[in-house]
């Protein structure tokens, strides 16, 4: 009986860590209230911003 583990604990450790980090960030900029509940949303999405402007250069550059 053979065992297959897949383990993606560093990439979600990685992830966590980028969104406290974006949290923080985003957060202690707001103005008010609602800024810093779109500061968590913002946060919760970076990475989806983050590849897009990765494969937006990449794209021009090759």
């Amino acid at each position: 009986m053979s065992k297959e583990l897949q383990s993606s604990a560093p990439a979600s450790a990685v992830y966590g860590l980028g969104f406290i980090g974006a949290a923080v960030y985003f957060i202690s900029h707001a103005t008010g209230f609602w800024m810093g509940v779109l500061g968590f949303l913002k946060a919760i999405v970076w990475p989806v911003f983050l590849v897009y402007e990765a494969f937006k250069y990449l794209l021009v550059q090759g």
